[in-house]
């Protein structure tokens, strides 16, 4: 904390701001932005700390916004997935501090970046409705891991549900319902971890307006989105997410 200088501050709150423009866009890809630009110039640990409370305001919200009902309803359809991310995240953050960083960068960047050039080079990847329960134990299972280790699970989340041919405000509200559920394990987790200590707990915090008031504009460009141009730029904002996420992996 002690490092952060007034550039520092400067620049996270723009990375927090420009997080929420696109969280409210497309539903996701926060934590994933926040901790990408944070991690730069920041101590990773700092960095995962930082995004922790946004991430979870901000899921909060976005499940308020879909209202109660269509929560619950969204959380009934998809209990397995649901219930395998939030054991596996909390599980998985137990390690953060013991394996590095730049390998899971790799683990999750590739597979984000080629899945999603495949569907938008129009090869649809479809899961069909026969092997759904499987791939709920199993996606669920790769996302709570990535998400207890990087922070973000939103990537994962988002192929499969785009696999299984999810409309666009449907996505919307389970996204929220998982990323909800998830961050809430995420922060306990990390509390747990040492990462969110009363230190650091601060620095999160402040981040936290400028997350928020990006995610209102980005509500704004999202209302106004038709369904391919959603699935194009949710993909295209993968695509990105993921190259970031291999470069690290090699730059630090």
């Amino acid at each position: 904390m002690e490092s952060l200088t007034p550039f520092a501050w400067t620049l996270s709150l723009a990375i927090a701001l420009l997080a929420g423009v696109v969280k409210g866009s497309v539903g996701f890809a926060l934590p994933l932005i926040m901790i990408s630009g944070l991690s730069s110039f920041l101590d990773p640990r700092l960095a995962l700390a930082g995004i922790l409370i946004s991430v979870l305001a901000t899921n909060g919200w976005q499940v308020a916004r879909q209202g109660r009902v269509s929560a619950v309803e969204a959380a009934q359809l998809h209990w397995r997935y649901l219930l395998t991310v939030m054991v596996a995240i909390f599980f998985a953050a137990q390690l953060v501090t013991s394996i590095p960083s730049q390998t899971f960068y790799l683990i999750l960047g590739i597979p984000v970046v080629g899945l999603s050039l495949i569907q938008l080079f129009g090869l649809r990847l479809t899961i069909p409705p026969e092997r759904r329960v499987a791939a709920e134990w199993g996606i669920g299972l790769v996302s709570g891991i990535l998400g207890g280790l990087a922070g973000t699970w939103g990537p994962t989340t988002v192929l499969y549900l785009l696999a299984i041919e999810t409309p666009k405000a449907r996505q919307m509200v389970v996204q929220g319902v998982i990323y909800g559920a998830g961050s809430v394990v995420l922060v306990l987790a990390h509390l747990r971890s040492g990462i969110l200590s009363s230190d650091t707990v601060w620095f999160s915090a402040a981040l936290l307006p400028a997350a928020l008031i990006g995610m209102a504009v980005g509500f704004r460009l999202q209302d106004g989105m038709d369904q391919a141009l959603f699935k194009k730029v949710t993909l295209v904002v993968l695509v990105v997410a993921g190259l970031n996420l291999i470069r690290k992996a090699f730059v630090g």
